[in-house]
Formats: C-alpha cells, sequence, structure tokens
C-alpha cells in the first residue's frame, strides 16, 4: 500500500508545482518537460532491467552452485546465532542467511553488480517461508531496511569520481563516508527492531554489533595508517580479489562434494533471467514517477525553502548547494550521482559543497529502488512499514553525513 500512496504522491504534486509554475510564472516548458521525462524514465527503467539480466544470470548460477555445494549453510551457521535474532522468522540455518551475509558483505565492498542478485535470491529464498505472499514478511523489511541503509566500507566508485574531477586526494572523504553510512545502518536497524519488538539489549546482538563496530575502527584506524593514494588501489584490489575467491570457493567446494558445477549454473542463471524479466514493471513504474516529480521542479522547490528556513534561523546555509545529492538519493542512485558530479563540477572536487556530496552519496542506498526491485522480483504489492524504516536510516544518514562534513572539512 505505501509505494501505492508515493506513486500516487509524485504524480499529484508535479501536477500541481506544474500548474503553479503555468499559470503564475508562464512556464509553457514544464508539462512537456514531464511528458518526456515519462518516456525517458520508462526506458531507463527497461534499460537497467535489461542491464541486470547478464548481471543476475551469472550471481544467481554461481549462488545456485554455493547452495548445492554447502558452502551456503557455513555462512549460515556462522552467522546463525545473530540472524536468528534478527529474523526470527526464519528458521535455523536457513539458506537466506547465507544469501543476506553473502549480499551485505557485498554491498560493503562497494560491490553492487554482486549485491543485487545476492539479495534477490535472499528475498526469493525468505519467499518460500513468507505465510502471505503478496505482503513483505518481517524478515524481508528487516532485509531490505539494512540494504537501503546502504553499509559501505570501501566506496571505490565514489573516490573514482572525485580523481575524475581532479580532487588533490580523492580518498579524504572515506572515513566520513563509512561513519555516516554506519549511523544510518544503525538507525535503520533499531526502527526496525521497534516495529517488529526486536531485543537489541540481546547480549547475542551486542556482541555481533559490538564486532561490526571493531572490524569497522579498525579499518579506520588501517586506512588512516597508509598513504592517501593507495587507498583506493588498495580497496579496488581487496575487493576484486574478495569476490573471485568467493566464486573459486563455491566452484571447488561443489566439485569437492560431486555435485555437477556447469548443471548447477545453468539451473540458477535460468532463476536470472526470470528475476530479470519480472521486475521491469515494478522498476519503470517507480522511476517514471520520480522522473516525473523532478521535471516539475517539486524538488528545487523544497530545496528553496530548506534555504529560507536557514536564512530565518541564522543557521549556516553553506550545506544547501549539496542538497540535490541527499534528496535525490532515495528516489535515484544515477539521479543523486548526476547531483554529486554537477556540485564538483561547479564548485569543485576539492571544495566544503564538493565533499559533501560525496558524503551524502555514499551516507544511503537508494530506497525507492531497492523496493522497487526486491519486493518487485517476488510479487509483493504491500510493503507494509519498509519504506517508512528505509527513509529513517536515509534521513539519518543524511544528518549524519552534514554533521561530520562539518567536522572534517569546514
Amino acid at each position: 500500500m505505501a509505494l501505492n500512496y508515493i506513486w500516487i504522491f509524485f504524480f499529484v504534486i508535479a501536477f500541481v508545482v506544474g500548474l503553479i509554475k503555468l499559470i503564475f510564472f508562464g512556464d509553457m516548458e514544464v508539462f512537456p518537460a514531464m511528458i518526456n521525462s515519462t518516456f525517458d524514465m520508462a526506458k531507463t527503467g527497461f534499460d537497467i532491467s535489461l542491464g541486470l539480466t547478464g548481471v543476475l544470470t551469472l550471481w544467481l548460477g554461481i549462488m545456485k552452485i554455493g547452495e548445492k555445494g554447502g558452502i551456503i549453510r557455513v555462512f549460515s551457521r556462522l552467522i546463525g546465532p545473530f540472524f536468528n535474532r534478527l529474523f526470527p522468522e526464519l528458521p535455523k540455518e536457513h539458506p537466506a542467511h547465507g544469501s543476506i551475509m553473502m549480499n551485505l558483505a557485498a554491498n560493503m565492498l562497494g560491490l553492487d553488480n554482486a549485491a543485487t542478485p545476492m539479495g534477490l535470491k535472499a528475498m526469493t529464498q525468505m519467499q518460500e517461508v513468507n505465510p502471505v505472499k503478496d505482503r513483505a514478511s518481517n524478515a524481508q523489511i528487516m532485509f531490505l531496511v539494512l540494504n537501503t541503509s546502504g553499509l559501505t566500507i570501501i566506496p571505490i566508485s565514489i573516490m573514482v569520481y572525485r580523481a575524475q574531477l581532479g580532487a588533490v586526494n580523492p580518498s579524504d572523504i572515506f572515513i566520513p563516508i563509512l561513519l555516516a553510512t554506519y549511523f544510518s545502518t544503525i538507525a535503520g536497524l533499531i526502527a526496525v527492531a521497534i516495529m517488529q519488538k526486536i531485543k537489541l539489549w540481546d547480549k547475542v546482538i551486542l556482541l555481533y554489533l559490538g564486532g561490526m563496530t571493531a572490524f569497522i575502527v579498525a579499518i579506520i584506524m588501517y586506512f588512516s595508517s597508509i598513504e592517501k593514494e593507495q587507498i583506493a588501489l588498495v580497496s579496488r584490489v581487496v575487493s576484486n580479489v574478495f569476490l573471485f575467491s568467493v566464486i573459486v570457493a563455491f566452484i571447488l567446494l561443489a566439485f569437492i562434494r560431486k555435485v555437477n558445477v556447469y548443471e548447477s549454473f545453468i539451473e540458477g542463471a535460468k532463476d536470472g533471467f526470470n528475476i530479470a524479466v519480472k521486475i521491469i514493471p515494478y522498476l519503470v513504474a517507480i522511476l517514471v514517477a520520480i522522473g516525473v516529480f523532478r521535471a516539475s521542479g517539486a524538488m528545487d522547490m523544497i530545496i528553496n525553502v530548506v534555504e529560507r528556513l536557514c536564512v530565518m534561523l541564522g543557521v549556516n546555509g553553506d550545506f544547501i548547494p549539496a542538497l540535490p545529492t541527499a534528496l535525490m538519493k532515495p528516489l535515484s542512485g544515477s539521479g543523486a550521482r548526476g547531483m554529486m558530479v554537477d556540485a564538483m563540477t561547479q564548485y569543485g572536487a576539492d571544495s566544503f559543497v564538493g565533499r559533501l556530496s560525496s558524503v551524502l552519496q555514499g551516507a544511503t542506498d537508494t530506497t525507492f529502488y531497492i523496493v522497487a526491485v526486491y519486493f518487485g522480483a517476488v510479487g509483493i504489492k504491500n510493503t507494509r512499514y519498509a519504506i517508512t524504516c528505509g527513509l529513517i536510516a536515509d534521513f539519518v544518514g543524511i544528518i549524519a553525513a552534514i554533521a561530520i562534513a562539518y567536522l572534517f572539512f569546514h
């Protein structure tokens, strides 16, 4: 139901803003721009789905090898005590545990192409034990919000963009992004835990979260100790070595256990193709609504209101030029990336606005895109409170990113 209301909201607000601009400001181009955006975003949605087809086919084939070879069960046992408390609806040692862990690990390393197929596999596995097939289960909501919070340890793509746009030290946003995305993830976890009455003070949960915090602190300390120009190189090498090691480990373990690796891959790959086709209408629907909302100028109006509020309250408004990246991020990853690049181009990659835009880009993930893809893949129409909790994580991530950027760069 939430997606239904949000979809209507985007179109109605876009129409109202368009009428205001046409009648009171004589803007003759606003409605043509909105109509053009529907065609452009529909094509974008299809292109994204088409691009996902090959990646999904590959990675779901690899995941099927891992599942039959037993390595997914190994991951499930490793993280089982923690996930049994975060996902109490899932049976113990359920294969979804391993897929969830692989998805979160890929996200942390910035391996988006691998994270999405693993996430879709996890969502499909959770759907098998979902008693109401068109309604999101508690486990699916927890998993989706952890994804939308966007916990990223190594923001490779952002560092690459900063290097291309002339940043003296492209990796100087590494620690701020890590801190901001960690706050976002914790906020999302707490929000869902409150809704699902999960006891976060459980000693097992505290132990795992404490271990994760210690790990992140260790990562920060390590990268703070090496030469700045080495950060991007080390992170890129580690990420890709990890990813290829996973592939080889899946294949070798399956071979040792006398699994027909090739046939297992083909079996999983077929699922990947079917999922890619299935998500097309969901993705087109949400992207068209977002495109119309943006083309109407509604987002610009929101930024203007924030700017005036800052002036009235006497608040330092140096962060305002970076707000388009923050407001676009929950709606569209490519849109937010474009806003980030535009901010760095206009103000400079090493300016406060350029750095803040980079931190905002890495602080959270694209909530509406993830909802459309992940829930669309398994036919879920009632998202319950998933979007609300995802947006709470986004909001905390944005506030944390702004505060941390002031602390580090202002």
